[in-house]
C-alpha cells in the first residue's frame, strides 16, 4: 500500500479534527493549574488572548480563588521551593515581584530564606567548585557566580573564603 499525504482541510480524520473542541477561559485556567501553581499576574496574561475583555477573565479568576484553586501563598511556596536550592534570596525576591504578589506572603517567605542563605550558599558553592581555591582569580569566578545566583555579599564573601556554617 502506497502512502499518501492526508488533506488538513475538508478531512474529518485530519489534524483539525484531532485537536479537540476549545477550552473555556476556565477550563484553560485549570489546565494551566493543574500543571503548577500560577500567579493571578501570569494568568491573566496567559488567558488574555482567549478571552473577548478582560472582565471576563476577571470574573473567572475570581472564581478560581474563591473555590480554593488559585492561591498567592500556594504559589509564593512553590517559587520558594522550586528555586531556593539554585537561588539567593535577592534573585527569589526579584522573581516574586514580577507576579505582584501580597506583600505578606512574600515577607513570610523571605524571612524564611534569610535563615537558610548561608546553607543553600555553602550547598551549591560546594556541587559547583568543592574546595577554596587560592587563586585571586578563581575566587573572583566563584564569587561573581554566587551574585549571579543572588545571595548576599556577606554571605559570598563567607563561603568563597571558605567559613563555614560552624563559624556563626
Amino acid at each position: 500500500m502506497a502512502w499518501t499525504k492526508r488533506p488538513r482541510d475538508g478531512d474529518p480524520g485530519g489534524a483539525k479534527a484531532r485537536r479537540g473542541p476549545t477550552l473555556s477561559l476556565k477550563g484553560r485556567a485549570l489546565k494551566y493549574l493543574s500543571m503548577r501553581e500560577h500567579s493571578r499576574t501570569e494568568l491573566l496574561r496567559k488567558l488574555a488572548p482567549h478571552a473577548q475583555d478582560e472582565g471576563e477573565i476577571t470574573q473567572v479568576l475570581d472564581t478560581l480563588e474563591a473555590l480554593g484553586y488559585l492561591s498567592a501563598e500556594r504559589f509564593v511556596d512553590s517559587v520558594v521551593h522550586r528555586k531556593a536550592a539554585r537561588f539567593g534570596m535577592a534573585r527569589i525576591k526579584g522573581e516574586l515581584a514580577q507576579h505582584h504578589l501580597p506583600d505578606d506572603a512574600v515577607r513570610q517567605a523571605l524571612a524564611t530564606l534569610q535563615g537558610t542563605e548561608l546553607e543553600r550558599a555553602q550547598a551549591l558553592w560546594q556541587r559547583r567548585y568543592g574546595q577554596v581555591s587560592a587563586s585571586p582569580v578563581d575566587k573572583a569566578k566563584q564569587m561573581r557566580f554566587l551574585a549571579g545566583r543572588g545571595f548576599s555579599g556577606d554571605v559570598i564573601r563567607r563561603v568563597v573564603r571558605g567559613s563555614g556554617i560552624e563559624d556563626d
